[in-house]
């Protein structure tokens, strides 16, 4: 029996009590179905009236890291997401990481020439005979949805690089240039109803459908190294000063010579590597 007739969410606004979105998420991360429906049936039974997101997020993660502590690290990526950003873990870098595994060739952080301006590019991305324009947005709130503003300034500067002749001056004719824009969020129905009218590609958050980047992730397990709790800020700024981005680079470390070299206990290093493990193996 649910007693939360209606819930808070991340944008502070007023929203029914789902069982099946409790249900569905512990569902996508590994639970079966008899665990995903005891979870939701007991999330909905402690939940009150006006309880936050956050706190149903809790909930499910603490319960699903008694059972299934894979499920729980899964459960923590759109989180961990959140946790990538202009400093720290740069969200482009990671987002090129992506590129690479798909057989893309990645160059990060270029200057490019348009007709008009010269723009600083997050990412060039190339396979085969397509080029991507790749620009990333990232968010570091779940109300952080990204509008079709955005899309209309990243096609506006799209145009403005091809009409430069960036294949001619570059030897690269025989290319398609097509743009993408990237964010660790939701796009709005704008942002894509926009995008698919100009021809541009989006990925996101659960978009494309079926296609988003967390089915990018799960798939080629390309988790953010931010997935793992035992991640502090000490630790973090190690990793970031070795250009560790992903959680299987933590299991690549020999943790007393990583210790030794980085001035950190060996004991911090231990829950990671156990955290690591659990997620991958």
């Amino acid at each position: 029996m649910t007693r939360a007739s209606f819930v808070i969410n991340s944008r502070g606004e007023k929203e029914p009590f789902s069982f099946g979105k409790v249900y569905g998420s512990a569902r996508k991360v590994g639970a079966s179905k008899e665990l995903a429906g005891k979870i939701a049936e007991i999330v909905g039974r402690e939940a009150y009236p006006g309880i936050k997101t956050f706190e149903i997020f809790r909930k499910v993660r603490r319960m699903l890291n008694r059972e299934i502590p894979k499920a729980a690290l899964r459960f923590n990526l759109k989180k961990a997401m959140r946790e990538l950003g202009p400093t720290g873990f740069p969200f482009e870098k990671y987002i090129g990481e992506i590129f690479s595994r798909q057989g893309f060739k990645v160059k990060l952080n270029q200057s490019v020439p348009g007709r008009c301006l010269r723009y600083e590019i997050d990412f060039l991305a190339r396979k085969d005979n397509l080029l991507y324009i790749g620009e990333c947005t990232y968010r570091n709130s779940p109300e952080g949805i990204v509008h079709s503003d955005i899309a209309l300034s990243s096609q506006a500067r799209f145009l403005d690089i091809k009409s430069g002749n960036i294949l001619t001056r570059n030897g690269y004719d025989s290319l398609q240039l097509k743009s993408i824009l990237v964010t660790n969020n939701r796009f709005s129905k704008d942002a894509i109803k926009f995008s698919r009218c100009a021809g541009n590609e989006l990925l996101g958050w659960k978009y494309p459908k079926n296609e988003g980047l967390e089915y990018l992730i799960d798939r080629q397990n390309l988790y953010p190294i931010t997935t793992l709790p035992s991640l502090g800020r000490e630790l973090a700024s190690v990793f970031v000063a070795r250009g560790m981005m992903l959680a299987e680079d933590v299991l690549k470390i020999n943790p007393v010579k990583f210790a030794q070299e980085m001035g950190v206990s060996e004991e911090s290093l231990k829950p990671l590597i156990r955290e690591a493990r659990i997620l991958l193996e």
